[in-house]
């Protein structure tokens, strides 16, 4: 199998990022009209967009119940950003739950949460290794952050197995040519004197991070894919546990393929004007499109994640942990979305 690998056809549920909220998956599952065992009466197919694990309070449970799901041939599965992190050893914020060298940091933030024995960490790390990073038919394209046909063309013909030598491969030449910052940024961070994860001390635009973390992102098409489009920033800003230099871009308006394309990654709102301060924020990316449209250049994109990672924030602050932190599913080729609290509701302005 490769990186980019062939959707069978029929009608799918396509989950967004589930981010260790085992509850909510279970429970939207159930209003999907799934068994446990992923069997549906009406044989609809699952489909999961990557980022199954981090911030939430059971994420070997959810990538327990992926993997049964997948191995079983009821669900199809893709690797996100987290993924990935965890297959490099790439210990991230609310990476905790599997990361000994994260856990002491996180306890504050996301505990408690279930963490993995050494056998389950070997389950984990061997199924992850057996996704692809994008699924493709003739009416639907599934990514976790951004399809952009130049580097789907570069991975397509990649056997999963080579994921992360080539992933190592694309980031030492991309490292290698941003090598030249380094000087730079160790005087940026030496004149800013504190450290980039605490959100009260928002620094200086960083000129030299800006520069690298571009650099590095768009060099690496398995980086692109799982992560986005991405350019230096205009001031700094706060997301994933840090601040950060290089901003996103909406990938989407620069579209121009008929098929249309699902993704999760980039938090969107239901409610966009409740404040979420205290959770990620992805800046800018859905201000002028509606909670439930479709979007892009030709109104062909759809963001399916709905935010249920910040749901710890939520339960953190005495919260209910569902106002506006939701796992949701996408039914193609209904168009509908499905929450896990049960409510349901038409997409629009699909090509619209």
């Amino acid at each position: 199998m490769t990186l980019v690998k062939q959707l069978p056809a029929g009608p799918v549920d396509i989950i967004g990022d589930i981010h260790g909220e085992f509850d909510a998956l279970t429970s939207l599952l159930g209003h999907l009209g799934y068994s446990i065992d992923g069997k549906h009466p009406e044989n609809r197919t699952l489909v999961f967009v990557g980022d199954f694990c981090d911030r939430g309070p059971d994420s070997p449970a959810v990538l327990k119940l992926v993997e049964h799901l997948v191995r079983s041939g009821h669900a199809y599965a893709i690797l996100g950003n987290h993924e990935l992190n965890l297959l490099r050893n790439d210990a991230k914020d609310g990476s905790g739950w599997y990361f000994d060298e994260r856990d002491g940091r996180d306890q504050s933030k996301f505990a408690p949460y279930a963490r993995p024995t050494a056998t389950e960490k070997q389950s984990i790390v061997s199924f992850l290794l057996s996704l692809p990073i994008a699924l493709e038919r003739s009416d639907i394209r599934i990514i976790h952050a951004a399809w952009i046909q130049d580097q789907i063309t570069q991975i397509r013909q990649i056997p999963v197995e080579n994921l992360l030598a080539s992933f190592a491969d694309w980031d030492v030449a991309s490292r290698r040519h941003a090598h030249e910052l380094k000087p730079k940024m160790e005087l940026e961070a030496a004149d800013w004197g504190y450290g980039l994860e605490d959100p009260t001390k928002q620094p200086p635009l960083m000129a030299a991070h800006a520069d690298f973390d571009s650099v590095t992102q768009m060099m690496n098409p398995i980086r692109i894919m799982t992560s986005g489009v991405e350019r230096k920033a205009t001031i700094p800003f706060f997301a994933s546990g840090k601040w950060r230099f290089a901003d996103r871009v909406k990938w989407w308006d620069e579209y121009d393929e008929r098929i249309p394309v699902v993704i999760g990654h980039y938090w969107r709102r239901y409610h966009p004007d409740i404040d979420s301060s205290h959770a990620k924020v992805e800046l800018g990316m859905f201000d002028d499109i509606q909670p439930h449209a479709w979007h892009g250049k030709r109104n062909n994109v759809f963001c399916v994640d709905y935010s249920v990672g910040g749901r710890w924030a939520d339960r953190k602050s005495a919260g209910t942990g569902t106002t506006n932190f939701k796992l949701a599913a996408l039914r193609w080729p209904e168009r509908r979305l499905v929450f896990d609290d049960g409510h349901s509701i038409d997409t629009d302005n699909f090509l619209g």
